[in-house]
């Protein structure tokens, strides 16, 4: 079973190698030349008289730091640098830093001297990666800096030499003409909107690009019509990419409202059905579940998303195209996922959480997943996407999903099923997945139930199959949650931060209390506890029963 296993794996690994990838390696090689730089020249783009708005609110502190030469990005910070570009850090750095997603934070800190520190940073980045790079001119990386360098062209300028802002926009034409020409090499997914919203910027606000507004938007019509699914949930099964495609949009929009020109249908279509299913990845305190690459994020921001996204729709209660389950009564909210892992080529987010679920009540959370870490450290990063890391079964140590070393999957389940019930409020899930079928040759089959009062939660865990095989159910519980195991170590009570009590209970295997970490709120590892149940099939054959039930008295 475990050489099928390993077979499996090595057909995803090499269903990654697409002629598109294969042509852009390729490619890239002549984006070095000398040659391929004077294609880059011509003409000197020039404003159009339209710069886009920029209304996201900048962080005043980093933008200090940024000013003393400190660069904190991506839970890695660079320390006492005047220009960073070649910094040593991780690749998430140095998208971060290259994207200049961070101007917004100079912006907030203020002042001319601030001002003049920005325009320091764009001419040293000038200066250095003015030609083709292979990082720093990534197709998504060169959207996110276009739009960020037209986004805040106003704060840039305001006071500077004709010189700066012939360096200015003269490497914006050259960075337009390049992306113009990489487009269709952009990762499938969210990083190809990151692309396509660079170009349609560009498009709007240099001379140089405006006959490319037509077919940067309907490159964006069709992606949307593949990547927004028919619940509204994207396609990477993210709830943090979620965030992040529906904030580009309303991006795209604002600026095609502020230029004058006409929305196109399937963005507004697009806006529409994602805000409710960002909704649907909230828990009651307003950030999002943890699930495939997911931190909280501020829940403010996802209010100013959803309040400019003008979409008021409702979250789904299902969302069987994106592969997640929303269970609600009485303050009591689980999340659970119920699907199969994206497609090779889209699956850079994908963690090995099949079936996995998170409990919150009220504003507290209570059950969760281990979170994402944002670093570069490849050992945290796997950690954070193992099945261990995740509320759910877990069969000898061995993850449900094989992880590749960078990103994204090789064996994964690939036979995902839920059903769902509801009666008098009463809510059951029944769900199985077969990611453990070729390395063990077992199903994994969850059931949830959760009453209508929402004060009882019973859950049963099967494994069904061949084989002696040893396996833990795992709750990961919030940092802020209390725990200690009572009656001969047969329960769990927990206590949440306002005082409610839960007890969970448990048949069929031994429960203890262990040590786990948190990485919900963003680049903070925080010690927190899990409750383990340790089990072992028998003749194939294996099962966990469990119950959350709230205690009487204050909540």
């Amino acid at each position: 079973m475990k050489v099928a296993w390993r077979i499996s794996g090595v057909g995803y690994r090499l269903q990654r190698m697409t002629a598109r990838r294969v042509t852009y390696a390729f490619a890239r090689l002549a984006f070095a030349t000398a040659p391929y730089d004077w294609t880059l020249g011509g003409r000197r783009a020039t404003p159009r008289g339209f710069a886009p708005g920029e209304a996201w609110p900048g962080d005043a502190n980093r933008g200090a730091a940024i000013v003393h030469g400190d660069f904190p990005f991506c839970g890695e910070t660079v320390r006492g640098m005047d220009q960073p570009w070649d910094a040593e850090a991780g690749a998430r750095w140095h998208a971060e830093l290259h994207g200049f997603d961070w101007i917004r934070d100079l912006r907030a800190h203020g002042g001319d001297a601030v001002r003049a520190r920005a325009r320091a940073l764009v001419l040293g980045w000038i200066a250095a990666h003015g030609t083709w790079h292979r990082t720093s001119w990534r197709p998504d990386v060169l959207g996110a800096r276009l739009s960020n360098w037209l986004g805040h062209a106003e704060f840039l300028l305001a006071g500077a030499d004709d010189a700066f802002a012939a360096a200015f926009y003269g490497s914006m034409g050259r960075q337009a003409k390049h992306l113009a020409r990489v487009l269709d090499f952009a990762p499938d997914g969210a990083e190809r909107i990151v692309a396509l919203k660079g170009m349609i910027l560009a498009a709007l606000g240099l001379s140089t690009q405006r006959r490319r507004l037509g077919r940067a938007l309907a490159r964006l019509d069709d992606e949307l019509g593949r990547q927004v699914l028919g619940d509204g949930g994207h396609m990477e099964r993210s709830p943090a990419v979620q965030f992040v495609v529906l904030r580009h949009l309303v991006d795209i929009r604002a600026a095609l409202r502020e230029a004058q020109e006409e929305t196109p249908t399937g963005l507004q279509t697009a806006i529409d059905r994602m805000a409710p299913m960002l909704r649907f990845f909230r828990h009651g305190d307003g950030g999002l579940t943890l699930f495939n690459d997911t931190d909280e994020a501020e829940g403010w921001l996802i209010d100013v998303v959803l309040t400019r996204a003008e979409a008021r729709g409702k979250p789904l209660e299902s969302a069987p195209h994106t592969g997640f389950e929303r269970l609600n009564a009485n303050r009591t909210l689980i999340i659970m996922d119920a699907g199969t892992p994206p497609p090779p080529g889209r699956d850079g987010h994908a963690h090995a959480g099949t079936l996995a679920f998170e409990m919150s009540v009220g504003k507290e959370r209570l059950i969760v997943n281990c979170g994402a870490h944002p670093g570069g450290d490849p050992s945290w990063r796997r950690a954070q996407r193992a099945t261990a890391a995740h509320s759910t079964v877990t069969v000898e140590d061995v993850n449900s999903a094989e992880l590749l070393p960078d990103a994204g999957l090789g064996y994964r389940p690939a036979y995902v099923t839920v059903e769902r019930k509801e009666a008098d409020g009463n809510i059951w899930i029944d769900a199985r997945h077969d990611g453990y079928a070729k390395s063990f040759g077992l199903t994994h089959h969850r059931r949830l139930y959760l009453a209508g009062n929402g004060g009882d939660i019973r859950g049963e865990d099967m494994l069904d199959g061949a084989g002696d095989h040893k396996f833990t159910v795992r709750f990961h519980l919030h940092p802020s949650i209390r725990a200690s195991l009572v009656q001969e170590g047969s329960t769990v009570l927990l206590r949440l931060p306002s005082g409610t009590g839960w007890r969970l209970r448990s048949a069929g295997g031994v429960i203890s209390l262990q040590e786990s970490v948190y990485l919900g709120s963003r680049g903070d590892v925080k010690r927190t506890e899990q409750i383990v149940v340790s089990a072992a099939t028998k003749n194939g054959h294996g099962q966990v029963k469990w119950a959350l039930s709230r205690l009487a008295g204050k909540g």
